[in-house]
């Protein structure tokens, strides 16, 4: 992945729901020192919320039809090969790409979880955390590989989880620091 001094990385950003890092994404994206275009956004649930953030940046949109994972995946590379696509940002992506897809993309891909990885890979990490009584948790940006949320770690971002915490309020504080984290792995990654 090269670029030269000044230019921008071509990026896409994949979505399943409200969007909320892509739109954290999106405003990091058009300031000077950010080092991504977000070029298409990708999402496979034509009904994501995130997808009205695009609209006001003019930003291209894949919706792909997951019921045939290997098409989805097919269709997505070739969509990203056109629009020279050399960069992935997961962003509350629900679908896990498959090894296939991560080697002939051939290009880094990271994602956002919200958890302190390697604690509490996959799904309802925020009950997860208060059930285990744990006194922090957190995001993680991580590279993505083969392995469900095993990649290697960029940065990561405390959370302290209170005693009367439930699953709502703890996941609005983690999202916050997903927002200021992702950004930050960005330049970290990429500098």
């Amino acid at each position: 992945m090269e670029r030269s001094t000044g230019n921008k990385i071509n990026t896409a950003v994949f979505i399943s729901g409200r969007g909320s890092n892509l739109k954290s994404l999106i405003a990091f994206s058009i300031k000077k020192k950010s080092p991504i275009r977000i070029k298409l956004v990708i999402s496979n649930n034509k009904k994501a919320k995130g997808l009205n953030y695009i609209k006001n940046y003019k930003l291209n949109k894949f919706i792909v039809n997951y019921s045939n994972i290997k098409k989805a995946e097919n269709n997505i590379l070739k969509k990203l090969k056109k629009s020279k696509i050399e960069f992935i940002c997961l962003a509350g992506f629900m679908k896990i790409l498959s090894s296939n897809f991560i080697k002939r993309f051939n290009n880094p891909i990271l994602n956002i979880h919200p958890s302190l990885l390697p604690k509490y890979k996959g799904l309802n990490t925020h009950l997860r955390v208060i059930n285990n009584n744990e006194t922090f948790t957190g995001a993680t940006v991580h590279l993505v590989t083969e392995k469900l949320d095993s990649g290697k770690i960029i940065l990561q971002k405390k959370v302290k989880v209170f005693k009367n915490d439930d699953e709502k309020n703890l996941s609005k504080r983690v999202l916050k620091a997903e927002h200021q984290l992702y950004p930050k792995a960005i330049i970290k990654f990429l500098n």
